[in-house]
């Protein structure tokens, strides 16, 4: 809702400039000086807004989430288009190192080892080194590595055969980087809950598993296997 307004202010700034005029010319001057903001706060909640998008979905993980921020920041096209001030351009920059920095902050413990556990060991952490230098040398899991890092660490065989590197992996592949999942669970609730045949339990009925569920029945499979009653 706020990008909304936000952008729909920006685009319509000149057009409320000319209604201000004839309503309150003090306003309207007011509004003028804060148009590099405007522009600012237009295309940073943009970002943001398409930064959230994209932390939608159930295959997310907190080294997808990671590399999504690492490009939130970029050019601003609609500030380039305003003449700024150079205390405004100093706001605005200390304000972006902020958000940097605290981004930084929260992912910078994501590890280089879990998107290539194949790189330079001697990078890494002594404690894990000797399972990385076992893990380096077995071609046939080096072929699973090819289809994506995600599908490698999530192997059977993987807890077993490296428990230490597993254990520092799982926490970033199983962990939920947004609240996306948690809001899809309340939202199939209260639409459950809103029907009475489902007032009783939704939980021991598997109603809610049903929902959220994206598994779907093998209609082939079932009718292959059903066995035809001949009529007597």
């Amino acid at each position: 809702m706020t990008n909304t307004f936000i952008n729909y202010n920006f685009a319509l700034f000149e057009t409320i400039l000319e209604f201000l005029d004839t309503k309150d010319k003090i306003l309207k001057e007011n509004l003028l000086k804060r148009k590099t903001d405007i522009a600012y706060l237009t295309d940073l909640f943009t970002k943001f807004n398409m930064v959230n998008l994209q932390l939608q979905g159930d295959s997310l993980n907190l080294i997808k989430a990671k590399s999504i921020l690492s490009a939130f920041l970029a050019r601003f096209p609609n500030l380039s288009q305003t003449s700024c001030q150079e205390d405004d351009v100093s706001t605005y920059v200390q304000h972006l190192n902020a958000l940097y920095s605290d981004f930084e902050s929260r992912f910078e413990d994501i590890l280089t080892m879990i998107i290539n556990p194949y790189g330079d060991i001697q990078e890494t952490n002594v404690i894990i080194q000797e399972e990385l230098t076992e893990l380096s040398t077995n071609e046939e899991l080096k072929v699973q590595f090819k289809n994506g890092y995600q599908q490698f660490w999530l192997q059977n065989n993987i807890p077993v055969t490296y428990p230490v590197l597993w254990n520092i992996a799982r926490k970033f592949l199983i962990s939920f980087p947004s609240s996306y999942l948690v809001e899809r669970g309340f939202s199939a609730v209260t639409n459950l809950l809103t029907k009475k045949r489902n007032r009783l339990d939704i939980i021991s009925r598997g109603d809610l598993r049903l929902t959220l569920t994206k598994l779907t029945s093998n209609v082939d499979n079932f009718l292959l296997k059903h066995q035809v009653l001949p009529s007597h």
